[in-house]
């Protein structure tokens, strides 16, 4: 597997060719079947995963009404990088969606490489911000919607 992959991943898009290089030595391939569960709500997180091929679906289970699809993610997305920012517990479920080729890329392994090169981890660090300040403000209009659905506004 080569660099092309990450270099279509907004999360990896300010890193140089060797950057890039250095963030694949790290990663690990895993392949799942549509349905497969990647992880929990309440796993312990330790890892973050990009979408080669296939959809990853990105849910919660609400009692007593079921699983609640937060977002699809597709091939260029990822996913789990909040257990690389903090200890927390996994704060949805990831399953896949159709069959699914992985790269998961563990936090220990991420934090070595960002301790060894101070640009990496700025340039990673910022694009985690962004990603999660982005994520925020969605689910904040997806609050605004249900509540204005319901009347709550």
């Amino acid at each position: 597997m080569d660099v092309t992959i990450l270099k279509k991943v907004p999360l990896f898009d300010t890193l140089t060719e060797d950057e890039l290089s250095e963030v694949l030595r790290l990663s690990k391939k895993e392949e799942h079947k549509s349905g497969d569960k990647i992880f929990a709500e309440g796993d312990s997180g330790d890892r973050l995963y990009i979408i080669d091929t296939g959809a990853v679906r990105i849910s919660k289970n609400i009692p007593g009404i079921g699983e609640e699809a937060l977002c699809v993610l597709n091939a260029g997305d990822y996913f789990g990088e909040m257990a690389l920012i903090d200890n927390a517990p996994r704060s949805a479920d990831a399953l896949s969606h159709e069959d699914v080729c992985l790269l998961a890329v563990s936090k220990a392994d991420l934090e070595a490489l960002m301790e060894k090169n101070k640009e990496l981890a700025y340039k990673l660090l910022w694009k985690f911000v962004e990603t999660l300040s982005k994520r925020l403000r969605e689910t904040n209009d997806k609050i605004r919607t249900f509540f204005a659905m319901s009347g709550g506004f």
